[in-house]
């Protein structure tokens, strides 16, 4: 009997012990494994349930997005949690979430999400910007993370969100490098996506497991950076001391005309262009190419590199990122002569419908090779849309080429090929010797009469090819 005792003793003050050695290495369980204490449902009306230490979120039709969110708010934090997802659901877990209210009274929940998906595109670990700015950090440009999810089984995901850095890894695999400064803090949410009336998809379930974060101290336990993840930086005018070690500049530092003069000109542009609130602004005048204040280009060449410029439309305007421009080649009227990232308005100017099929939309190589998504071809390009912000990525690797829209690759091609150059021959181009070849060029942001915004305007040169 005493030997019985003495071993329940001992059990008893090692389950005592337990709770104490979890609150000592600063994780905290956010799910009892019992009952959805601390949690209550926001959005639509699928159902959520404990089962088995589970959280189980079914899918229901007719219904928008509902999430379980926690009632109580975080700001930094490192959290890990285990979910699986049967096929043809989309799900995701909310962080620094906020809500605001529908008009039916309920509550919309919005902000940063981080992905979970069973489709083929495969960005798990992604982030995407719930009812507000969609993706801001797809993997596109990581595919070893997005292979990284397993089907039909349980996944581990980790997120990092401190200060303005925020990184998510899928059963161990860094999945992103987000430096954004939106939220600081918000409530998480456990998705179920909406369905709409598709049957094949009503009661497909999403689960969740040994749910657990940490609210300090941070550096034990904060995994390592991998390098070949690429951070996506949000805040304008900035780098990052990752993309400053990576050999990234700004080629506009947000205050001044630093850098940058006419294309016509010594000096910068007395008119037609305004700084302000941090954006390089080209102002509304009569549409006329380079008849306002004229184009501004850069005052260094550069021949490899990758380049970064955030863009902001008005309705109806037409503008363009050019680069191997040499200013020397058109003095007349018009536009300094380069190749093109295209800037425009695809619904409401005219230039949309003009060339050959599509090849003067937004992102296209402009008269040259229209802009489609290359990478998942059965969706769109990716634009975000008129008056909000878009960003441009040109990158030179040798005579390699790509335009991307906001994170998705949208035109590829080879300087100086057989393809190219017979592109070049039946374009407005054929007229300029040896078009789109120069060994370097300046960058050019072009006055066509129409209001845009630019900022964030970023070049990392390169020494040799990717």
């Amino acid at each position: 009997m005493r030997k019985i005792f003495s071993t329940l003793t001992m059990l008893a003050l090692l389950v005592a012990v337990l709770p104490l050695q979890a609150q000592t290495d600063g994780w905290t369980n956010l799910f009892n494994g019992k009952n959805l204490k601390g949690w209550t449902s926001k959005g639509g009306k699928a159902k959520y349930e404990v089962i088995d230490g589970q959280i189980v979120g079914t899918s229901t039709m007719n219904t928008p997005n509902t999430f379980l969110c926690t009632k109580k708010k975080y700001g930094d934090f490192i959290i890990e949690y285990e979910t699986k997802v049967e096929p043809l659901l989309n799900s995701g877990i909310m962080f620094r979430a906020q809500t605001r209210p529908n008009k039916d009274k309920t509550e919309r929940v919005y902000g940063y999400q981080c992905e979970v998906e069973t489709s083929p595109r495969s960005w798990t670990g992604g982030i995407y910007d719930e009812a507000r700015r969609g993706w801001i950090y797809n993997l596109a440009r990581n595919p070893k993370a997005g292979a990284a999810y397993k089907h039909g089984d349980w996944n581990t995901i980790r997120i990092e969100a401190i200060g303005n850095t925020i990184r998510t890894w899928v059963n161990g695999v860094q999945a992103s490098y987000l430096v954004d400064d939106f939220d600081a803090e918000g409530i998480f949410g456990l998705q179920v996506h909406g369905i709409g009336r598709d049957q094949a998809k009503n009661g497909k379930k999403v689960y969740w497991r040994n749910i657990r974060i940490k609210t300090s101290d941070f550096e034990a336990d904060s995994y390592r950076q991998d390098p070949h993840v690429p951070v996506f930086n949000y805040i304008p005018n900035t780098l990052t001391a990752s993309e400053k070690h990576d050999g990234w500049k700004l080629l506009w530092n947000g205050k001044d005309t630093e850098g940058w003069r006419g294309s016509k000109s010594a000096t910068f542009p007395s008119k037609g262009w305004q700084i302000s609130n941090g954006e390089l602004i080209v102002e509304k005048a009569d549409g006329a190419e380079s008849g306002n204040g004229g184009d501004i280009i850069t005052k260094d060449k550069y021949s490899q590199f990758e380049l970064e410029v955030d863009f902001m439309m008005t309705k109806g305007a037409n503008s363009g990122i050019k680069y191997f421009v040499d200013p020397e080649i058109n003095k007349g009227k018009g536009s300094s002569i380069g190749l093109e990232f295209q800037i425009l308005d695809d619904k409401n100017h005219p230039d949309a419908k003009k060339g050959t099929a599509g090849n003067r939309t937004v992102a296209s190589l402009y008269d040259l090779i229209t802009a489609k998504n290359l990478i998942y071809p059965y969706r769109k390009k990716g634009f975000n849309g008129i008056g909000k912000w878009n960003r441009a990525r040109i990158v030179v690797s040798g005579d390699r080429v790509e335009h991307w829209l906001n994170n998705n690759k949208v035109v590829e091609y080879e300087r100086g090929s057989q393809m190219f150059r017979a592109l070049v021959a039946y374009s407005k181009y054929s007229k300029w010797e040896n078009f789109g070849e120069l060994p370097e060029g300046h960058i050019l942001l072009q006055d066509h009469g129409d209001e845009v915004h630019f900022r964030s305007i970023k070049i990392k040169p390169l020494r040799k090819p990717l």
